[in-house]
């Protein structure tokens, strides 16, 4: 669960804070790793997430025209490759929590030239601006789990799709291999935080980073979430031995 209703609390990593200021502590976070944030994935991925944003995408069935929700867009990646595939005919909206976020992905998708069909807005997940039946598209990369109240979220996006619409997350998950979740974790707690602190000088964030993907819910517990919040047809595929995993649903 998100929280415990009977103390008010939530997780933040491997700390439980009030439920109030999550939202602050993430904040900080992404405020603090904004301009490296690429370099962050790097980092937590060895550069493997690049083919996973790319497989996320061309896996999506997005098509030309459509009408496009990018959630926790960060700094533009994912919106660039919807970008692509939704046409001049189509728009992309970026959304994002964090303004330090939102403003490193405008200014990189504007120095790229992409300007007609995007759209920058900064919004919380749980809670979404736009009218029921918004778009044909919803997707979260690597944003859900620092979400205080995933169910929420997950129910939001299910509202501002069309029928027909479908969901998709992009999450770290659960390594599957036993024998590889020892070498897994000694990179997440030994080696990502030294790097941090090497090459961004914020050992504490990318901790925290670590810390945050054993506490989003694993596989089958995230689908049935999503199942919950009002989607049909819930499916998830393992990438890399389940380091992340694409979780699906649809409005029925």
């Amino acid at each position: 669960m998100d929280k415990t209703p009977e103390t008010g609390t939530t997780h933040f990593g491997f700390r439980d804070v009030p439920v109030a200021e999550k939202k602050k502590l993430v904040g900080q976070v992404f405020s603090s790793v904004a301009q490296q944030y690429d370099l962050m994935n790097d980092l937590m991925s060895l550069g493997i997430h690049r083919l996973w944003k790319r497989y996320f995408v061309g896996t999506s069935g997005v098509k030309r025209g459509d009408r496009v929700l990018d959630l926790a867009g960060g700094t533009g990646d994912i919106a660039a490759l919807l970008h692509e595939r939704v046409g001049d005919t189509g728009s992309v909206v970026l959304g994002d929590i964090n303004a330090a976020m939102l403003g490193v992905g405008r200014d990189r998708l504007t120095d790229r030239g992409l300007v007609r069909g995007l759209e920058y807005v900064q919004l919380n997940a749980e809670a979404l601006p736009f009218p029921d039946a918004s778009f044909d598209l919803v997707t979260i990369a690597f944003g859900l789990r620092n979400v205080t109240e995933k169910a929420n979220a997950l129910k939001e996006m299910h509202r501002v799709l069309k029928v027909g619409g479908r969901a998709l997350v992009l999450e770290f998950s659960q390594v599957k291999p036993e024998w590889f979740r020892p070498v897994y974790d000694f990179h997440s707690f030994k080696v990502l935080p030294r790097l941090g602190k090497l090459f961004a000088n914020d050992a504490d964030s990318y901790q925290y980073l670590a810390e945050s993907i054993r506490k989003h819910p694993p596989q089958d517990e995230l689908k049935a979430m999503m199942a919950a919040a009002g989607f049909g047809r819930t499916d998830y595929r393992n990438l890399s031995a389940g380091i992340v995993a694409i979780h699906s649903g649809y409005k029925l």
